[in-house]
């Protein structure tokens, strides 16, 4: 906190995380406001998810070549465009499926270029040894806001409608651009190569490394097994087993406080083992699957949450410190992008799989199978040899 660059990175942060807590909550009844149901908001969100797992790739080359602040300027710019274009589409009322996908889609190519960006500032910023901490001190504003900032979204939308919520999202994107291109961060030093050649040498450098493979390979089974359950599969069993919207609504404000008490323990507790507890942490997501799954009781289920949103923060935190301590800053752009795309290449399958699976299987029963679909991969990443020999620097 005493170097100003860090803190001018933490505010943007702050004011991008005040935005992007209400936006979902905003689009989504942008999306039910012009007529539209189920069918048109997937479309939406697949507008949006589909361009930023195409150009990760290009944007990991990106971030290795050009000024990271930079990029991170113009994507939170583009963000802010998209934004308010659906804001003014929802107040004039001319929204339609087809206007806030298009919208949606342009956000989506921001996220692209700007995630591999960020994740290599604050190894720009601070000394290797106040990583970890950094790391959690960048979650928190995040985290705290997710606590409150759907019902203050939902408020907001219930009285003002959903152009409001996404105008105040637009803006606080704008904002942020101006804080982070005051970073004046260089690029890195070009290989002289052309962008192919450094995506093939970016992938060289992802498959010499056993411990980023690895977890790259079992966190494809495990984010795909946690999201097909808990996002997709969670809200139909509490509504069909609990009290519905109501329980599903504690569950997620458990999950959220969980994610903030994991970023507030690892501003205090620094593992030196940190690929070890990185896996262990992140296999407390199949807790709350199993809770469901087997139909405990709500204050079980919250508990189970908690827990899932403890690990999950503290595995995050973790592993941005692992890459920005064990690989060079000129590969971090590219090696980050190739694990962000083999993390979620197997979310569209996982969906079709249990679409297809609910015909033959309840949704407790296919939820049990996502539990232990991570449980097997956590084992599996175990027995990998490099996953203890990777430490904290300092």
């Amino acid at each position: 906190m005493r170097v100003p660059a860090f803190r001018r990175f933490l505010l943007a942060h702050l004011v991008s995380a005040t935005g992007s807590a209400m936006a979902p909550v905003a689009l989504a009844f942008a999306v039910i406001g012009q007529g539209g149901g189920a069918g048109s908001l997937g479309i939406v969100l697949t507008a949006n998810t589909v361009p930023t797992l195409v150009l990760l790739l290009a944007g990991g080359v990106l971030a290795d070549r050009m000024s990271r602040s930079r990029i991170l300027f113009l994507g939170n710019l583009g963000a802010a465009a998209a934004q308010a274009a659906v804001a003014v589409l929802a107040a004039t009322g001319t929204a339609t499926t087809f206007a806030i996908s298009i919208c949606a889609c342009l956000s989506g190519v921001s996220a692209a270029f700007t995630a591999p960006a960020a994740q290599g500032i604050a190894s720009r910023l601070v000394p290797k040894e106040h990583l970890q901490r950094a790391n959690a001190l960048v979650r928190v504003p995040g985290n705290a806001v997710k606590v409150i900032g759907p019902v203050v979204g939902g408020f907001v939308v219930s009285v003002t409608g959903p152009a409001w919520a996404l105008g105040w999202d637009a803006a606080t994107f704008g904002v942020a651009a101006l804080l982070l291109l005051g970073l004046r961060l260089a690029g890195a030093v070009p290989s002289g190569a052309g962008p192919l050649a450094d995506l093939r040498a970016g992938w060289a450098g992802f498959r010499s490394r056993s411990w980023l493979w690895s977890y790259t390979a079992a966190g494809t089974a495990v984010v795909a097994a946690w999201l097909a359950g808990f996002q997709l599969l969670g809200p139909l069993v509490a509504d069909h087993d609990y009290s519905g919207a109501r329980s599903w609504g504690l569950v997620q404000g458990a999950f959220a406080a969980g994610l903030l008490a994991g970023t507030l323990v690892c501003l205090v507790w620094r593992p030196r083992r940190l690929m070890l507890v990185c896996v262990v942490t992140g296999a407390g997501m199949m807790l709350p699957l199993a809770a469901l799954g087997r139909g405990l009781a709500l204050p079980w289920v919250l508990g189970a949450a908690v827990v899932a949103g403890v690990g999950l923060d503290v595995a995050i935190v973790c592993w941005s410190t692992i890459m920005q301590q064990h690989v060079p800053d000129e590969e971090l752009g590219r090696l980050s992008a190739f694990n962000a795309v083999g993390e979620r290449l197997a979310i569209p399958a996982a969906y079709l799989l249990v679409a297809l699976a609910s015909a033959h299987w309840s949704s407790r029963q296919i939820l049990l199978v996502c539990a232990a679909v991570i449980c097997l991969a956590t084992v599996a990443n175990m027995g990998v040899r490099d996953v203890y020999r990777i430490r904290r620097v300092g």
